[in-house]
């Protein structure tokens, strides 16, 4: 049982709570106010009589005056707290930073696996262990749940909200029309344990307050940690379509002497008038804090285990760590593209509790197989799993992620390496060839000079993978959360399919050379999505505008060696015709398939490079659909704009390199192909802005302007 708060700072906070003074409180109890001073400033303890009579004039029962776990009722009840409107009109139409990501279950699994990564307590050698769970409310557990988060008292906010004409106002509209035309609400609960919990004040620095209370505030426990924009707590409210999130933390150190239930909700919508009030945007549920003018602010408070029950907030163990409740959780991504789930009564139904279940599956073992894995004495860094219920029986048992089924070619491959069973060369079938790669780390500032050479570990080994995606090497880094998954391109057609893993920082392991100093050089390299190592700002500033370049070296590096490692040829079919198919003869007589957006071809992954004139250099991969070969698709590159049009850059040369040719600029594929490679390069000449200020875009069209990115 957690340990209660010291008596006198349990007993001055029941006071203020209860809005009584220690004189209030010694008539009631029948002592003198220096009684009640002692006890406050610890110099005494209350009788057993004496704390009877405290209980009765707090209006609470014996048990919570022993434990002190949580706060009495008596006095502020808990509530919502709106943020008033700027004295100077300024109106916020949405969280911008819930706009930087798609309301998508695997962008979800993404950014709260990592911050879990960010926050696990490392000093007991344990994994952290992140639970997702959909629970889907209909009928009287529905009405049971408004009631316990005081739904009457958001409604009139909601309602006012949903008549708004922006995307905020659309969203929130879908999520009240799900619920009381379909008697529906989705609840999705991200629970870890062995992690540091929501430590620190409501207000100052600290865990809490940066998630809770701020934005764009990353608060980081160490070097490795994945995230660095504090925007990645966003998708959490991203994901609810009423703006709404409670949570609960277990925390790692005692704060006001305890440990467990400490709750507090956020809500965020945009700006508005609600009953002549104005509102700025979030608000909060929780104490009123009497510390504040008029006990207007709401903070958290520890709350009893009927009240976290009633929130289906209970977590099943006392180790530290946070649950987060997205209320009204959907996944937008699944509306497009999605394999259907295999149960036909849920597969028309795109916003089923059994699809984002598979999604959030396949999201965590695509880019944290890594940090699943262990080896021998070596643990994994992280657990996951996924579990579906529907007022609370369950629909699909909970599912452990497994990293050997996610990807079992690469899987194996870091496990040898922490294993130390790898070898110089692939000679046989399932070895894992394993090399060191150079990354030259410059000086923090404004310099050119080197600091020295980090030495990242690569590791190639065959293809065993279902996906059908061979001949791509991942990296990462500290927390093993995969940053960036990339075809390598310009291979001989003879090459035997093959996976390639690239661990650098401290990732590389304990004796890897400046592996600290690779991991803070990378973790500012990776933008706001950590999806790829490039320049961005942060990299620009700390170490030179031309520190990116190191990482092109990197690149460039890497795949030299995996030309090297990959020496085993292909076993040739029957067929012949290696990789690369004929130029594909349109009209040969064949009866043609009618052509619809359906079966029209994916720009699927896409690697660029800056070369040294310039340009940029790209090799897109195009998923090709059954019938899709029959597309004749245009590259169009562009430069990168946060809004308006973007302008459109030439190419210089445009080539096919795998399952598909180029004829006056338009892609031929294959017949029968179900991928296909293609390279170009830009005309610097007809660059708006300089390559290495900024991003490129682009997008697939046919002849007629139709486009698919």
């Amino acid at each position: 049982m957690e340990a209660g708060e010291d008596f006198g700072p349990w007993l001055a906070r029941q006071l203020k709570l209860a809005d009584m003074t220690q004189t209030e409180l010694a008539q009631a109890v029948d002592v003198t106010r220096a009684a009640v001073s002692a006890w406050i400033t610890g110099r005494a303890t209350p009788r057993p009589e004496a704390i009877e009579r405290i209980a009765r004039a707090l209006k609470t029962d014996l048990v919570t005056v022993h434990t002190r776990t949580t706060d009495t009722r008596a006095g502020l009840p808990v509530g919502w707290y709106h943020r008033p409107g700027h004295v100077d009109g300024g109106r916020e139409l949405g969280n911008a930073a819930a706009f930087a990501f798609d309301a998508d279950v695997s962008v979800l699994a993404r950014e709260t696996c990592q911050n879990s990564l960010d926050e696990r307590i490392v000093a007991n050698g344990q994994p952290v262990r992140v639970r997702y769970t959909l629970h889907e409310l209909t009928g009287e557990h529905l009405a049971r749940f408004r009631e316990a988060i005081h739904w009457d008292d958001l409604y009139p906010h909601y309602e006012v909200v949903r008549e708004q004409k922006q995307k905020v106002g659309r969203v929130v509209d879908a999520g009240l029309r799900d619920m009381y035309e379909r008697d529906r609400l989705v609840l999705l609960r991200v629970d870890d344990y062995n992690a540091a919990g929501l430590t620190g004040d409501d207000y100052d620095d600290g865990r809490f307050a940066a998630v809770v209370r701020r934005q764009l505030d990353s608060h980081k426990s160490g070097g490795s940690a994945g995230g660095s924009y504090g925007l990645g707590k966003a998708t959490l409210w991203a994901t609810s379509r009423l703006g709404l999130v409670l949570i609960n933390s277990t925390l790692s150190e005692p704060h006001e002497g305890r440990t467990e239930r400490r709750l507090v909700g956020r809500l965020d919508l945009p700006w508005r008038r609600v009953d002549g009030e104005v509102c700025a945007g979030p608000a909060w549920w929780g104490r009123p804090d009497p510390e504040m003018p008029g006990a207007r602010v709401a903070r958290s408070w520890w709350a009893d285990e009927a009240t976290v029950e009633s929130l289906h907030l209970v977590r099943e163990s006392g180790d530290p760590g946070t649950s987060f409740l997205i209320v009204g959780a959907h996944d937008v991504a699944s509306l497009v593209g999605e394999t259907a789930v295999p149960d036909e009564d849920e597969g028309d139904d795109d916003d089923s509790i059994q699809r984002m279940h598979h999604r959030l599956v396949r999201a965590l073992g695509k880019n944290f197989w890594a940090a699943m894995t262990g080896g021998e004495d070596r643990l994994p860094l992280l657990e996951a799993s996924v579990r579906t219920l529907r007022n609370g029986a369950v629909v699909v048992p909970e599912e452990r992620v497994d990293p050997m089924l996610a990807q079992p070619s690469r899987t194996r491959a870091l496990r040898a390496f922490l294993e130390g069973a790898t070898v110089e060369q692939l000679t046989e079938a399932g070895q894992v060839a394993a090399v060191t790669v150079p990354l030259g780390l410059p000086r923090r500032g404004r310099g050119r000079s080197s600091l020295g050479e980090h030495r990242a570990v690569l590791l190639v080994t065959d293809a065993e993978d279902a996906d059908g995606r061979p001949n791509r090497v991942v990296t990462m880094r500290g927390n093993r959360m995969t940053v960036r998954d990339a075809a390598v391109w310009g291979l001989p057609s003879s090459v035997t399919p093959f996976q390639a893993v690239l661990l650098a920082g401290t990732a590389a392991g304990p004796d890897a050379p400046f592996a600290t100093e690779a991991e803070e050089f990378l973790r500012a390299a990776e933008p706001p999505e950590h999806n790829k190592w490039g320049q961005t700002e942060e990299l620009a500033l700390a170490y030179s505008s031309s520190a990116y370049r190191r990482i092109n070296g990197l690149t460039r590096e890497t795949n030299a060696a995996i030309k090297t490692l990959v020496v085993r040829p292909k076993k040739r079919t029957g067929q012949g015709g290696g990789r690369l198919a004929p130029k594909l003869i349109i009209g040969s007589g064949k009866r043609k398939r009618r052509l619809s957006a359906a079966n029209m071809p994916v720009l699927e992954e896409l690697d660029a490079q800056i070369l040294a004139n310039g340009a940029w250099q790209v090799v897109g991969e195009v998923r090709i659909p059954q019938g899709g070969h029959e597309w004749r698709l245009a590259p169009v590159a562009k430069f990168a704009v946060r809004s308006g049009p973007r302008p459109s850059i030439e190419w210089a040369e445009v080539v096919g390199v795998d399952n598909c040719q180029v004829a006056g600029g338009m892609l031929h594929f294959s017949d029968g192909a179900r991928s296909a490679t293609f390279r170009g390069v830009t005309d610097p000449t007809t660059h708006a802005v300089r390559t290495s200020l900024s991003g490129l875009v682009v997008e697939l069209r046919t002849g007629d302007g139709d486009l698919r990115a």
